[in-house]
């Protein structure tokens, strides 16, 4: 497996945004993960490795996180996916929050829905969507069994999960997502987040354990 990263200055405020590029080195298909803007930039390194583009996987809405998903189609072809919750805030301004933090407003359609517990496969890779709401409703996260790897979007980040005061998210939800459905994932496995440093589940579980949902 090939695994490349951009830092990429999103259409939001010049947020920095992580997009990963995920690809199966024997059969070139590849998944971008959150094209956040400079969609040059993607392109380029698809080029450089041969891509065969298969997948636009969104982690969530924002637009600091598709803001290239539109173009890198048009240009590489691949399909738009996005966790079902998440799918009309994609139309929305409001919700995608690019109605009040960017120039252009963003209404994007994506092709296909996913849901919590489907597979995806990029060559000989596969990769299970776990529906991860908190920092909008319809958050999703890939974990990859083989590669011990997790994509977490903006619900887990190094020491931190994301924002909870934004359209349609909840700290209750993000907490819950983040101990029963990602916490529980081996301890060696890394996480790549939508924003800063990769890190693993290991190193966050403390942060939690007086945070899990029913506790006081």
């Amino acid at each position: 497996m090939l695994l490349k990263e951009l830092r990429l200055t999103s259409c939001i405020a010049n947020i920095i945004t992580n997009c990963y590029i995920v690809e199966d080195e024997n059969t070139k298909e590849t998944m971008v993960i959150d094209p956040a803007g400079e969609c040059d930039k993607i392109i380029e390194l698809l080029d450089i490795i041969g891509a065969k583009l298969k997948y636009i996987y969104l982690t969530h809405c924002h637009g600091d996180h598709i803001g290239a998903a539109e173009e890198l189609k048009n240009i590489k072809g691949g399909k738009i996916l996005i966790q079902t919750d998440d799918y009309e805030g994609l139309k929305n301004p409001e919700v995608n929050l690019t109605g009040f933090m960017a120039e252009k407003p963003i209404r994007l359609e994506a092709d296909a829905r996913v849901n919590d517990g489907d597979l995806l496969h990029v060559g000989d890779l596969e990769f299970k969507v776990i529906h991860t709401p908190g920092h909008t409703k319809g958050g999703s996260s890939l974990y990859c069994e083989k590669e011990q790897m997790l994509f977490s979007g903006d619900t887990l980040f190094k020491g931190m999960w994301g924002r909870t005061d934004l359209p349609t998210s909840s700290f209750n939800d993000i907490i819950a997502s983040i101990s029963n459905k990602l916490l529980v994932l081996p301890d060696e496995t890394i996480v790549y987040p939508g924003h800063g440093i990769p890190t693993k589940i290991v190193e966050e579980e403390p942060i939690y354990y007086n945070l899990m949902p029913g506790e006081e």
